[in-house]
């Protein structure tokens, strides 16, 4: 066919770039719908708990990323302070990343297990009161407000329709789940001299996601 023709009819051009722009489409995109290869997984790395994907909603809804990123880099500076550089498969089960894209504060990849529940619990309440100079603000509304669970079967849900791999018994004991874990960090706070910690609030969710972040990559020596 002549191209002058083509070039000539917005309406053949029009439909032939279509044509071409969803073969090319299609052609990138099936594969990743089709191919489970494509999806890269470490073994270790589990699913979010109930308790801690409320916390990480909670760490979003605050706009925590816009000062802490959660991407260690493989240069020997990064590895040296935060631990071994993030893999692909780490970030499997969150939707959305948390990368960031800058560093006001530390990397938070591998916080999990480098503090206690307490010092995460006075941190967020005054974090100069840990870490003398810190400009991050104060948090002092996580304390007061009850954790909103009402929505926390249907993330779930959702979550496993976008290929995360909550089975029924997942789901079944979740919200139960859910308060066991809030109550052991509770406990776990309480048990270092602080008073009236009440598991319902949003800090103990904030603090369950903190503590898993690089939890599931053995690394750390005990």
């Amino acid at each position: 066919m002549d191209h002058k023709i083509i070039e000539s009819k917005s309406a053949i051009m029009a439909i032939m770039v279509t044509v071409l722009v969803s073969i090319g489409g299609l052609v990138e995109v099936v594969p990743l719908y089709t191919v489970q290869e494509q999806v890269v997984t470490i073994e270790d790395v589990k699913p979010y708990r109930p308790l801690e994907l409320e916390g990480r909603d909670i760490y979003i809804r605050e706009g925590c990323y816009t000062c802490h990123s959660q991407a260690i880099r493989p240069f020997r500076d990064e590895t040296e302070r935060y631990g071994p550089y993030s893999k692909a498969g780490e970030y499997v089960y969150d939707r959305p990343f948390q990368f960031g894209s800058k560093r006001t504060g530390p990397d938070l990849q591998r916080v999990g297990g480098k503090y206690k529940d307490s010092w995460h619990y006075l941190h967020f309440k005054n974090p100069r009161d840990t870490s003398p100079g810190s400009i991050m603000p104060n948090y002092p509304w996580l304390y007061d407000t009850k954790l909103d669970t009402s929505h926390t079967l249907k993330k779930m849900e959702v979550l496993r329709t976008l290929g995360t791999p909550y089975d029924d018994k997942d789901m079944e004991k979740a919200l139960r789940q859910l308060e066991r874990d809030a109550k052991r960090i509770a406990e776990r706070i309480e048990r270092d001299g602080i008073e009236d910690v009440d598991p319902e609030s949003e800090v103990i969710a904030l603090i369950a996601y903190m503590q898993k972040l690089g939890k599931d990559i053995k690394w750390r020596k005990k």
